[in-house]
């Protein structure tokens, strides 16, 4: 149980290392596109190896199935909510709309990332004896642009340091909360329901991935990103094969 708080909290620690490169660190807003662009392949290729593939080998073709629709519907359907309110570019490192957005939009569209990503982690310790390191590094390495690009806003808003720390702080408490939470409440779920819920997080990170971090890593680093990309799932790939 507390070993799934530990990697939920690990996972969700990056979008607090994020904001303290903004505040502290000049970081260049193309090597952040190269970090987007490296973590989009990574993380498509941590939803097919680890989550899709698996499960429809662990429950089924049609369990999985349900759950990647049902996922990418409801990624979509927050992702519209939200996006209406101001927080379609919290990924984004430089953008002027995101500058412009309100903390407390940006900081609930980090939520609605976080909690899913992080359930998963939590179940990853149910079907084996330790945890989905592609998976926690797939998180990771796309919530540290999320947390240097929100901070950025927040800044432009007015937020204290101490504000905004603040607030990350608590995404990494509710990341290893939720984590827990996966562990524990799926604890016994049939193959079946684990598939589908497997199924509902590669969903919404894949619908995360063209919506967001797609079109951003593109716009930051050009031409590159599609080699980039490519050696983030080669890596994806690698960590699967040894893990």
């Amino acid at each position: 149980m507390w070993n799934a708080a530990l990697w939920g909290g690990v996972s969700g620690s990056a979008v607090l290392f994020g904001a303290l490169a903004a505040m502290f660190l000049p970081v260049r807003k193309k090597m952040i596109g190269y970090i987007m662009a490296f973590g989009t392949g990574v993380l498509i290729g941590a939803a097919a190896f680890e989550l899709l593939g698996e499960s429809v080998d662990n429950g089924g073709l049609l369990p999985t199935s349900i759950g990647f629709v049902a996922g990418a519907v409801t990624f979509t359907l927050f992702d519209i909510l939200i996006s209406n309110k101001g927080a379609q570019n919290r990924k984004r490192s430089a953008h002027k709309t995101a500058a412009a957005s309100s903390g407390i939009v940006l900081f609930v569209g980090t939520i609605m990332d976080a909690i899913p990503e992080s359930i998963m982690i939590g179940t990853s310790l149910l079907e084996a004896d330790s945890v989905s390191f592609l998976l926690v590094t797939a998180i990771f390495i796309s919530n540290f642009p999320e947390g240097l690009s929100s901070t950025s806003g927040m800044k432009k808003s007015g937020y204290s340091k101490k504000k905004i720390i603040l607030l990350w702080s608590t995404v990494f408490v509710i990341s290893g909360i939720a984590s827990m939470a996966g562990y524990i409440f799926l604890d016994g779920a049939s193959k079946e329901v684990l598939s589908g819920i497997a199924g509902f997080a590669g969903g919404a990170i894949i619908a995360m991935v063209a919506s967001t971090m797609m079109p951003e890593a593109f716009e930051d680093s050009g031409p590159m990103t599609g080699f980039i990309a490519a050696i983030g799932l080669l890596a994806s790939l690698v960590l699967d094969h040894f893990s």
